[in-house]
């Protein structure tokens, strides 16, 4: 009666999991590219593994709290690493949709690859698009960044007022010295008239010129 009602179970899970079935996925493995001389066998234990993962992903969705290990199914299992699995639901005996399944693996891809030491180049599951790598964080807050670029800016305006400050003062205080310069060039140029030199006339103090003075100008000074 056991073996009657075995035989009948394994019939069941072989019209369920059959390949290009309803509800069916095909997986490869390339253990051998991924690992090279570390590469491990897949045998039983390596699948329980899988089907453990699969179930542990299902029970993930909502609803499918109750899938167990032995809900899984893998069928056509080649030597070079390639089968087929479903998820049945033994309260009704069928399996489960094929949406419910993607959505699982997609949530959890990156479990069961690290669970496999693989990646999504080398445990593919041909219907289910590979899942996205998530985001790097940059070494560096994105807030330290620009606050750093403000700051140099700041840093640089600063500097450029300061140089253009020193520039204008030191205009300023050529300026006077020039003028300087310029009257005193003007106070000692000796004018020539008449092939005779000239004291030039000193307009700030003043000056009187002896040739010009009359006789009681010259006695009698004011």
């Amino acid at each position: 009666m056991l073996w009657l009602l075995f035989f009948l179970v394994t019939a069941i899970h072989a019209e369920l999991c059959q390949p290009g079935a309803e509800n069916a996925f095909k997986v490869r493995l390339s253990i051998r590219t991924a690992l090279g001389d570390k590469a491990y066998a897949w045998d039983t234990n390596e699948e329980y593994l899988f089907k453990a993962m699969v179930a542990f992903s299902m029970r993930k969705v909502p609803n499918r709290e109750a899938t167990e290990i032995s809900h899984v199914l893998l069928c056509n299992v080649t030597q070079r690493v390639s089968f087929w699995f479903v998820v049945t639901d033994p309260s009704k005996n069928h399996t489960l949709p094929a949406v419910e399944v993607q959505l699982a693996i997609r949530m959890n891809r990156n479990r069961i690859n690290n669970a496999f030491s693989l990646n999504d180049q080398t445990l593919e599951f041909l219907k289910i698009p590979s899942t996205l790598a998530p985001p790097t964080d940059p070494s560096v807050p994105i807030w330290i960044i620009i606050f750093g670029v403000i700051f140099c800016i700041v840093i640089v305006a600063i500097t450029l007022l300061i140089l253009s400050g020193i520039r204008q003062r030191r205009r300023k205080n050529k300026e006077p010295s020039e003028v300087d310069d310029a009257e005193d060039k003007c106070e000692n140029m000796i004018t020539i008239e008449n092939g005779i030199p000239c004291d030039p006339l000193d307009m700030k103090g003043g000056h009187i010129n002896d040739a010009f003075m009359t006789e009681d100008e010259r006695l009698t000074p004011l």
